[in-house]
């Protein structure tokens, strides 16, 4: 890719883009700012790959540069009183979850109260501040390592797990009403 292979760029794009789509959905909870985001990841990515130093792995950097854009797309829409908390847009979430067979139901009931846990979890994620949202949806939701999420955030290892457990109780005490 340094080397300006088109081909290596595509298949980067084609291996990443939909953990980077997932990640950037979660963060903004809009499927077009979700999009645009994304595609300005991957915008930055080439036009920056000779930055990237070797010093933590390539994924790392990537969503290093992912949560960065999020979060300046967050502040972006807060400024302009564009970010609201919505629900993520349905058709896109659910085409994000079919490309993953764990999350089926055995039965309509189950299909049906699953969608409404997860539409609550993702209202209520979105009212997360970015810091406490990008932990829980690296860590909770993409399945990263925490010597992973220590490269792409830049915490110490003691800090990311005491916000990670703060972001959790956060969440929790959002979600914990509507359970009743």
């Amino acid at each position: 890719i340094r080397r300006g292979d088109h081909a290596a760029f595509r298949a980067l794009v084609r291996h990443y883009q939909n953990p980077i789509y997932a990640l950037c959905l979660r963060m903004l909870g809009s499927r077009e700012d979700a999009e645009d985001v994304a595609q300005e990841v991957f915008l930055t990515i080439h036009r920056s790959v000779h930055t990237w130093r070797g010093e933590s792995r390539f994924y790392s950097w990537l969503y290093r540069v992912a949560t960065n854009h999020c979060k300046n797309k967050i502040k972006y829409l807060s400024v302009r009183n564009f970010h609201r908390a919505e629900d993520l847009d349905s058709t896109a979430y659910s085409e994000h979850l079919a490309a993953n067979p764990n999350k089926s139901a055995a039965n309509p009931e189950q299909v049906v109260a699953g969608r409404r846990l997860e539409a609550l979890i993702n209202r209520e994620l979105a009212n997360l501040e970015p810091e406490h949202r990008v932990l829980i949806i690296l860590r909770d939701f993409q399945g990263l390592a925490y010597q992973d999420i220590i490269e792409i955030t830049g915490l110490t290892e003691g800090t990311l797990k005491s916000r990670l457990h703060r972001a959790r109780v956060a969440l929790k005490r959002r979600i914990h009403p509507y359970l009743k």
